[in-house]
């Protein structure tokens, strides 16, 4: 009797463990959503960070998921964070910043960030590298100042001047004709929103993001 209980005790304990066992589960992590047009913070030390917004994010040929955003937004070796989804940690890294393009390149958390296309009113699916000018519209999705469009004054060089309202936070916002990318908001001239608008070229942007090996390759996720 005393072994027939004993083994039945054993049974009832073992059934127990393994149904406790079941139902322990492991949450998968958070995600955390950024596209070209996403507000991101980037921590300077303490609590102090510099809002800024995505310019595009994709893949290069070596699987490295990596973001763009102007230059004087942050420095290598900065923690990058989505102003969204703050609570879901870090999204990546500044691995360079080049101050004459004013263009900084963000490794992303490739087990966390989940790459958009369209964020709030635009949407990329493609590139053109050809310089923007008069008479075309353009547009922007930046982090303060939404969505918003202008004429395209000329282009110089690398970089090109147009009439789109932006403000401070709006760095790095994406300039698009459409749903193409043409390049980025680096500045403004005069007074916010009456501008006008500065940025890079996203020919001059890619062709440096090129020069770096790990990241040759890269296209739009």
């Amino acid at each position: 009797m005393t072994k027939k209980l004993t083994a039945l005790l054993a049974v009832l304990a073992a059934t127990v463990l393994a149904g406790w066992g079941a139902g322990v589960a492991v949450a998968a992590p958070a995600k955390i959503f950024l596209g070209g047009g996403s507000g991101i913070l980037v921590l300077k030390g303490g609590n102090s960070a510099a809002a800024c917004t995505l310019t595009t994010i994709g893949r290069s040929k070596t699987g490295k998921l990596i973001g763009i955003t102007a230059g004087h937004c942050g420095n290598p070796g900065q923690k990058v964070y989505s102003e969204t989804f703050q609570d879901r940690g870090q999204a990546g890294t500044i691995t360079h910043s080049f101050s004459d393009l004013d263009m900084a390149i963000i490794q992303m958390d490739a087990s966390k960030v989940v790459p958009l296309r369209t964020v709030r009113g635009v949407t990329i699916r493609s590139v053109d590298p050809r310089p923007i000018g008069f008479p075309t519209i353009a547009c922007k999705e930046g982090r303060t100042t939404g969505n918003t469009c202008g004429i395209a004054w000329f282009s110089e060089g690398d970089v090109h001047l147009s009439q789109l309202c932006v403000i401070e936070g709006d760095s790095g916002s994406p300039v698009v004709v459409g749903d193409r990318l043409v390049g980025m908001v680096n500045a403004y001239y005069f007074l916010g929103c009456f501008g006008p608008e500065t940025g890079t070229n996203i020919k001059p942007i890619l062709n440096r993001v090129a020069s770096i090996p790990e990241y040759k390759g890269f296209t739009i996720a």
